[in-house]
């Protein structure tokens, strides 16, 4: 029971570090412009990231139980998998780099998972057809296809819709433009907030979800005091009172800020003015919500940094600082493979120590 506890406790302190971490996508294009003070920025991400987060579970109920063999998931196993994903995560903060804390978190539980099985493959989910649903769904389906696709889609859209919004603003004046678009960098801002709640906070949910079912598979919670009944999984599910506590926890992460990351997003990649970043976020936030309705846990962090990148590349494409962009990428197809290693070395220790 207080290995349970002590796992839970873990999981939402990575979803702190994913609140800080990820501040950055909501908000640095928001400060960059000088739409917001950083502490308004930070208050309104972590307000509109709360409400967000109370919407939906279908990311949550993926990386549950969409990508792994749940039969041989244990305790130990997530909570190496949660160890991993928070060395990565403190790792790119410190470094700047905006990568995905969800490819983080799901690259060290495949890993962590495929240990546990003693390199069994066959309980990575691959690629599998949901009989109830009839679409595709595992790891391919849902992490590596869209891991490439997205930030595609977020460059093209992003590129396109700034080109829309220059034609159509031609006969304004600079001034009128950057009020004009100062104030709809608010909504758009709101609107990336909200759908990065919808996505990200999700993620900490189907892993505490899944704990309490694992818990409960091995017979942890058999001697609990009726006031704890509450724990007690016999199917996987997301209960409320796990939503209410993972949305505040990234709530409060949000507000503690990420101003390393926030840099390199909204300095360092390309100058912005309001429009520009209203067009990227504006771009991000959409693709994230439906992304979220199809229970994709896409990487808010790849799909910003894409929309600010085809946003930037209609000034000139010397505009972008492809240097700066060349680190990210780096980051972006590091993140699955280092953690999934991460994930796996870590709980291979713990066999060698006997648990």
């Amino acid at each position: 029971m207080t290995l349970v506890l002590t796992v839970i406790v873990i999981a939402l302190v990575f979803e702190y570090i994913n609140g800080f971490h990820d501040t950055a996508n909501s908000i640095a294009t928001t400060v960059s412009t000088k739409v917001l003070t950083p502490r308004q920025a930070v208050v309104m991400a972590a307000a509109f990231n709360l409400f967000g987060a109370m919407v939906g579970v279908s990311v949550a109920t993926t990386i549950g139980k969409g990508l792994v063999d749940t039969s041989y998931v244990t305790i130990n196993t997530i909570v190496c998998a949660l160890v991993g994903a928070i060395i990565w995560n403190l790792l790119t903060w410190w470094l700047g780099l905006p990568s995905s804390s969800s490819h983080a978190l799901i690259g060290s539980l495949c890993g962590s998972t495929l240990a546990s099985a003693h390199d069994n493959w066959s309980v990575i989910r691959w690629s599998v057809i949901n009989v109830s649903s009839g679409k595709a769904e595992g790891l391919w389906d849902k992490v590596i296809l869209p891991m490439f696709t997205s930030p595609t889609l977020g460059f093209i859209v992003g590129f396109i819709f700034m080109g829309l919004l220059i034609i159509c603003i031609k006969a304004l004046t600079p001034r009128l433009i950057n009020t004009i678009f100062g104030k709809l960098q608010l909504v758009s801002a709101a609107w990336m907030g909200f759908s990065h709640g919808t996505n990200d906070a999700q993620k900490t949910m189907g892993i505490i979800a899944l704990i309490l079912f694992t818990a409960t598979k091995e017979g942890s919670f058999a001697d609990l005091p009726s006031w704890l009944h509450f724990l007690y999984t016999p199917k996987f599910e997301i209960a409320t009172w796990v939503k209410i506590m993972c949305a505040l926890t990234m709530a409060s992460g949000t507000a503690a800020g990420g101003w390393r990351i926030i840099r390199t997003l909204g300095h360092k990649m390309v100058r912005l003015q309001p429009i520009h970043g209203f067009a990227a976020e504006t771009t991000a936030a959409t693709i994230i919500q439906f992304a979220s309705h199809w229970g994709i846990p896409l990487s808010t962090t790849h799909i910003i940094s894409a929309a600010i990148m085809g946003v930037g590349a209609t000034k000139r494409l010397s505009a972008v600082k492809w240097g700066v962009v060349g680190n990210i990428l780096w980051a972006w197809v590091l993140t699955l493979p280092i953690t999934a290693l991460l994930g796996y070395w870590i709980r291979r220790a713990l066999f060698v120590t006997g648990f």
